[in-house]
């Protein structure tokens, strides 16, 4: 009797299969324009986030185009037969950070100290000078967050927040997706750390919890900008 492993897999997986499978079968053509993300949504019965990576995990997979301001084709390539798994979803991620960081936030704000204060100020002017280069990483931006976490003086939320970044380091499809945000202009927003700071300093945990939630909020926003055109 031969038994195959039993896998979890990813909703966005899901839904790139089956665009995969219509533009096997024919129903969808090469230069053809998807519906809305909203109708797909409506129709496939999951979320827009969910829409979103399943078309990064198309585009990596050469099945489709995706034009920014315009909307996302089909292009000329013969789909393989399945879609690789990147790993967890940049949508995914973000969620969960929105969860846990903005809580993580709000307990530093309780007891972080001068120097990690320091040490935040000083991660600021390397996120500054990183946004200069052209091929600029976002190592700042994440030794930034980890900084918040430390000071939360809980190593249970220091490993969570510092697992969800090496997640998102190691997706590939994340990866990707964070490579030609970059491309398109978007970085981490130097503006919003800086009132994340402000909030920790003034030892404000409601207006430092606000404060992250705007900010992963606002990264949210930005990603999606990469899809306008589909809505």
């Amino acid at each position: 009797m031969q038994l195959e492993i039993v896998k979890t897999q990813r909703l966005y997986l899901k839904v790139a299969e089956q665009i995969t499978r219509l533009v096997n079968d024919g129903e969808i053509k090469p230069g053809e324009k998807l519906p809305s993300e909203r109708l797909l949504a409506e129709k496939l019965g999951v979320s827009r986030p969910t829409i979103r990576e399943s078309m990064i995990a198309l585009e990596i997979a050469g099945i489709v185009e995706i034009r920014t301001g315009s909307g996302i084709y089909i292009t000329d390539q013969k789909p393989a037969l399945s879609i690789q798994d990147g790993g967890v979803g940049p949508y995914e991620i973000l969620d969960a950070r929105y969860v846990v960081e903005s809580e993580a936030c709000a307990m530093a704000a309780k007891l972080i100290t001068p120097d990690e204060l320091m040490e935040l100020q000083r991660v600021i002017e390397d996120m500054e000078e990183e946004e200069k280069r052209a091929d600029a990483s976002e190592r700042a931006d994440m030794n930034f967050h980890l900084i918040i976490a430390k000071a939360t003086q809980n190593s249970a939320i220091y490993a969570m927040v510092k697992w969800l970044w090496e997640l998102r380091n190691q997706s590939h499809l994340s990866q990707v997706f964070m490579e030609r945000l970059r491309k398109e202009g978007i970085h981490p927003s130097i503006r919003e750390h800086k009132r994340i700071v402000t909030a920790l300093a003034k030892q404000d945990p409601e207006r430092a919890r606000e404060a992250m939630k705007l900010h992963i909020e606002a990264a949210t926003e930005a990603a999606t900008t990469y899809f306008d055109g589909m809505s």
